[in-house]
């Protein structure tokens, strides 16, 4: 049998949007104060004990340099109705925060009003693979909002959650 040849860029997305996912804004403060955060699907659990979980970033991202040097960073796991708030932060070149309500987090990373659940994170490693580093947090404090139904995020477009 011939070896498989690896899948075009192409071909590899579109399989990949084929996973349903939730959807989160990962938040940070710069060493300067200014506020980080970018629209990512990229999130999962990794330990209940101690309390991990990971998440990924483009090294070509220009945000790298605040997420892999700050100490701290917030998952913000969006709510049905932050269509448009996951939107905001994927735009480049905007003020992301502007008009956004948020508290400060541990480490003084943004946490968002309304969102479904929260994680908030110690940096606490981080691993180079491909054109990525994928980030593994340690869970300082975390908060869930009953009732929120999640937005979810498949084959390049939002949908809510639809019971069976």
């Amino acid at each position: 049998m011939p070896p498989l040849s690896p899948p075009d860029a192409q071909q590899f997305r579109a399989a990949l949007g084929m996973f349903a996912t939730g959807v989160t804004i990962v938040t940070a403060r710069a060493a300067d104060g200014s506020l980080v955060g970018l629209t990512a699907n990229s999130f999962n659990s990794v330990s209940l004990s101690p309390p991990l979980v990971l998440w990924s970033l483009a090294r070509s991202a220009g945000s790298m340099p605040v997420f892999s040097q700050g100490s701290h960073y917030a998952i913000n796991i969006l709510a049905a109705d932050q269509k448009e708030l996951a939107q905001r932060f994927a735009t480049r070149n905007i003020d992301r925060f502007a008009g956004v309500a948020w508290r400060e987090g541990a480490g003084g990373a943004p946490v968002l009003d309304g969102v479904a659940a929260v994680f908030e994170c110690a940096n606490r490693s981080q691993y180079e693979e491909g054109d990525h580093v994928i980030f593994v947090g340690e869970v300082e404090s975390c908060a869930a909002r009953p009732g929120s139904q999640p937005l979810i995020f498949h084959g390049g477009r939002y949908y809510t959650e639809l019971p069976l």
